[in-house]
């Protein structure tokens, strides 16, 4: 077994055409040696507390965390989680960070990827004023930091937004007011809020959404939304999830009005491909872990992954992970080449946007499969919380479902497809690894297409994995 098969986070990113600067080797080696206790005490305990009252019981809704787990947060947005996406090397290094914290702790990358979603939305569509007053808080880069988060889901479920948000927005002046609740908000007491709502008027689809930035504090200094509890979840424990009332919440419209369902989407897209780096970095622990253990493990007389059978499932498990990463990778890279564009978006954009649904879908399955495996691996110690692995199934559960479900993705995917015929030029990028391949699939997918809404939508599925497994494969060079 090659001991370096499954390096450090550092190592396989740079093994992999990622460039690491010294920050980043830094930054790993922190985790290495302190932060990484940190997260398992947070996991231990469970996840960050709400004060509803203060000592003189007037409402204050703050969320508590002890003082090194907001260390170990302050210490990526420092790192430049969020500020090099305009001030420093660009998106991808903002994801070279992620990259890093998801090997350690999948929950506290999600922080720093809804405050990206919530700077680039700001930088983009908020009014001079209102990107003057709050974007240089969001790309601090010391204690006073803020937070940004990403609220659309209501209590009917997020994937068909249109029907589900019942969130309500009134003018009123140079702001409006937001009235309603959101019931899976994550990152919840971030001091910014990008929220969906909708306008008077506005019809009951997703057309009719906009996007809206809510402050912590409105301008009075009151208290802008109130948060009603933390979630209790199976994993990302590090990050406090909770439900939100907006009773007549102080808030900015976003961009124009016209195109607020591509603002929403832009949003839910950063968070797309942040789940897809966040799940092959865990797939990546997962192995490590599984490498570790097995080479101390001994049954019949040798390391069990010397074993054939567990020799040969690792490298069937490295080459997915491989894949998986080269996928995620390219999605990093296209939004990275697209993530200034505004409606109307360019082929290009559309490519990223098929790209993204790919990422999103496949990746969270190649994770939950590799924890699967790791637990495989350690036998009966692995459901035993000391060992750690049975946490990466926990933090595993909800990257297929975050900003989306399988089934979104697909169905999403099949509609970029349909409208834009985003797969054609994927494919022909895909043709130089695996010309035969690649035309077999574009004849399927075309075939596909033609048939009747119903049936095209009933079967594809297959499709869907067979396109997303295919694009890792050639882009990793195993095609």
């Amino acid at each position: 077994m090659d001991p370096e098969a499954v390096p450090s986070p550092t190592r396989w990113l740079a093994a992999h055409g990622v460039s690491v600067p010294d920050e980043l080797l830094q930054l790993e080696r922190w985790w290495a040696s302190a932060g990484r206790a940190v997260s398992e005490a947070v996991d231990r305990m469970g996840t960050p507390w709400l004060r509803m009252f203060d000592r003189f019981g007037e409402r204050t809704d703050e969320v508590l965390y002890p003082p090194e787990h907001r260390a170990l947060l302050v210490r990526g947005y420092r790192a430049g989680a969020v500020w090099h996406a305009l001030e420093g090397e660009g998106l991808e290094a903002t994801f070279r960070i992620g990259y890093v914290t998801s090997f350690f702790d999948p929950g506290a990358y999600c922080p720093y990827t809804v405050s990206l979603a919530t700077a680039l939305a700001v930088y983009k569509y908020a009014e001079p004023a209102v990107r003057e007053r709050f974007l240089p808080l969001l790309l601090r880069r010391d204690d006073g930091v803020w937070q940004g988060a990403t609220w659309m889901t209501e209590s009917a479920g997020g994937s068909d937004l249109g029907a589900a948000v019942q969130t309500t927005a009134q003018p009123a002046g140079d702001r409006w007011r937001l009235q309603g609740e959101k019931f899976f908000a994550s990152n919840v007491g971030a001091e910014l809020a990008l929220v969906a709502a909708r306008r008077p008027g506005a019809p009951r689809t997703v057309r009719g959404l906009n996007l809206f930035l809510v402050p912590r504090w409105s301008s009075d200094g009151r208290l802008n939304y109130r948060v009603r509890r933390l979630k209790d979840k199976v994993g990302t424990r590090s990050v406090p999830t909770g439900e939100v009332e907006l009773p007549d919440s102080e808030a900015y419209l976003l961009g124009r009005p016209e195109d607020g369902v591509y603002h929403v989407l832009e949003v839910l897209n950063v968070s797309r491909v942040a789940n897809a780096v966040g799940s092959v970095a865990l797939a990546q622990r997962a192995l490590a872990e599984a490498v570790e253990f097995g080479r101390c493990r001994v049954a019949f007389g040798r390391p069990v992954l010397e074993h054939p059978l567990l020799r040969t499932q690792f490298q069937a498990n490295l080459e997915r992970v491989r894949a998986a990463f080269a996928l995620a990778w390219y999605a990093v890279r296209l939004l990275e080449q697209v993530w200034r564009e505004v409606p109307p978006y360019s082929p290009r954009y559309h490519t990223f946007r098929l790209v993204t649904h790919l990422a999103k879908f496949w990746t969270a399955e190649v994770a939950f499969q590799s924890a699967r495996w790791a637990v495989d691996v350690y036998g009966g110690a692995g459901v035993l919380a000391e060992h750690g692995v049975e946490r990466l199934i926990r933090e595993a559960l909800i990257l297929p479902i975050w900003e989306g479900t399988p089934h979104r993705q697909v169905l999403d995917g099949l509609e970029v497809m349909v409208q834009k015929a985003a797969h054609e030029a994927l494919l022909d990028e895909l043709a130089r690894a695996d010309s035969r391949r690649a035309e077999a699939l574009r004849q399927r997918i075309r075939a596909h297409l033609e048939l009747p809404h119903e049936l095209r939508e009933a079967h594809a599925d297959s499709l869907f994995a067979e396109l997303a497994s295919f694009t890792g494969a050639a882009l990793s060079g195993q095609g």
